[in-house]
């Protein structure tokens, strides 16, 4: 196996990142408000252990990415971040470029504020569609909706098989993983034993994060909603990040309560991976996709 790249530019050293320093890049995107999950660096670390790259000054982080290869042709990139009291010094655009090698000549993805999309088409990306986060209070049933069952260990073959339709790549562990992480909560919808949907609801830093929310159709959709937000407490707070491509995951978070929070762009370097669009009604994480 490789070692992990370390790369030097003008006193930034550049090297993979372990479990316990992308811990303080979490932190850090908490402090960003990017409301992160808060077991996420033990579901996403793994997924691809040397895709997690910090710079460093004099020891110190002071910026980050990750480039997660997920297959032998798709990527995605995030947490693309640089410390707050060192923006502006061009150490954030040395990073990327000390890390995104790591993608080979892999079809990228990421998800960016608008205010940034056109410096990431200058790096050769090209907008796909738009994401909307909707959050708030949910207005819930309290109940599981009927036909829609907890996630159980006998369920996950079918729900990756169901995933890799609305995913670029099969990302089978990673699923087992997010399903099954402490405070995760998941649900599968099943009709005459098939999967039409699955989603999962975790604990974030200002709100549960709900992603992905992937169903066949609307009612699928919202039976998984409601069951998601089934056991949460009168006063806690959802979100979920909607792409613009399922005309009906707006109407469906409006008609639970929620509201329309902020924008983001999925782009990609190549053509659009082709995914079962209508079935997203949720995105997993802005992320890694």
């Amino acid at each position: 196996m490789n070692e992990p790249l370390a790369q030097e530019t003008g006193g930034l050293t550049v090297a993979a990142a372990s479990p316990e320093d992308w811990q303080r890049i979490a932190e850090w995107s908490a402090a960003e408000g990017w409301n992160p999950g808060r077991g996420d660096v033990a579901c996403f670390h793994p997924t691809d252990p040397r895709g997690f790259f910090i710079g460093r000054l004099g020891g110190e982080p002071v910026s980050a990415v990750s480039v997660v290869t997920y297959s032998d042709d798709f990527a995605f990139l995030g947490y693309y971040l640089v410390r707050p009291d060192l923006r502006g010094k061009g150490l954030g655009l040395a990073t990327w470029r000390a890390a995104f090698p790591h993608a080979g000549d892999r079809i990228v993805g990421l998800d960016a504020v608008p205010a940034q999309q056109a410096n990431y088409q200058r790096s050769g990306f090209h907008p796909s569609y738009g994401t909307v986060r909707h959050a708030g209070r949910p207005r819930r049933t309290g109940a599981v909706a009927p036909g829609t069952v907890p996630v159980a260990p006998e369920h996950l073959d079918a729900i990756a098989a169901y995933d890799r339709d609305c995913f670029p790549a099969d990302r089978s562990a990673f699923v087992s993983r997010w399903l099954t992480a402490p405070g995760h909560s998941a649900y599968v919808r099943l009709r005459d034993g098939e999967v039409t949907g699955y989603g999962a609801i975790r604990p974030g830093r200002d709100a549960h994060r709900i992603g992905p929310l992937f169903a066949d159709t609307t009612a699928d959709a919202e039976a998984l909603f409601d069951s998601l937000t089934s056991g949460l407490g009168p006063d806690e707070t959802v979100a979920v990040d909607m792409p613009d491509t399922q005309k009906e995951a707006g109407a469906l978070a409006a008609a639970r309560g929620l509201t329309a929070q902020f924008p983001t762009v999925r782009m990609y370097t190549g053509p659009a991976p082709r995914v079962r669009t209508e079935r997203i009604f949720g995105i997993t994480s802005l992320e890694l996709g």
